[in-house]
């Protein structure tokens, strides 16, 4: 495991579908409530919605989405945090409970522009998802070890603006990004509308 410079605290990086975080949520979550899933259109269109999560990370968002009937493919570029995944989601398929959730979670570990690239008008996916790696706020700095990990081993995504120029040439319904309440919007485009929570907003741009 990396050595923190800081010398706080840390724990192993690990993708977990089945207990912890993303076990209770999967139970208490709020179901369609939840902001990433009226983001993405979950009381709008029928399911199977099909969902591209163009900036997987450890999974989180993509397993909410799957647990709540998406079809969802997970596409992220880094090969250590895709082998997390990829560990994450056996072990899910081994779990009689979850294992119908991560049968709807396809891993491509591939860069994102790449993939939709190469698809076909008819393979278009419904959503295209975005959560860019967020810029580094000192007052938050040290709320989030986790994710301040992740960035040590992909760092910014600076390419960003081009990977949501592209979904919104691929997507057939709908390009959502995540961003911190307060930041700019990406490539200072206005959305269609927003969902926000405290300290993420959800901005939808509809096709």
């Amino acid at each position: 495991m990396r050595q923190n410079p800081s010398k706080e605290k840390t724990h192993p990086l690990v993708v977990e579908f089945v207990r912890g975080e993303l076990g209770y949520r999967r139970v208490k979550g709020g179901g369609k409530n939840q902001l990433i899933a009226r983001a993405v259109g979950l009381k709008k269109y029928k399911l199977p919605l099909v969902v591209f999560d163009a900036t997987a990370g450890l999974g989180k968002d993509s397993f909410i989405l799957a647990a709540l009937g998406c079809t969802v493919t997970l596409v992220e570029r880094s090969p250590v945090i895709g082998a997390l995944l990829q560990d994450g989601l056996n072990r899910a398929l081994q779990d009689k409970i979850v294992a119908p959730i991560a049968g709807r979670m396809n891993l491509i570990i591939e860069d994102a522009q790449k993939v939709l690239a190469r698809l076909s008008n008819d393979a278009y996916p419904d959503v295209i998802y975005i959560d860019p790696m967020f810029p580094l706020e000192e007052k938050s700095a040290l709320n989030k070890i986790e994710m301040r990990m992740i960035r040590d081993l992909v760092g910014d995504d600076l390419d960003s603006p081009l990977l949501f120029s592209q979904a919104l040439i691929c997507a057939k319904k709908r390009v959502v990004v995540k961003r911190p309440r307060h930041a700019k919007t990406i490539n200072a485009l206005t959305p269609s509308f927003v969902v926000a929570g405290k300290a993420n907003r959800y901005d939808v741009y509809l096709k």
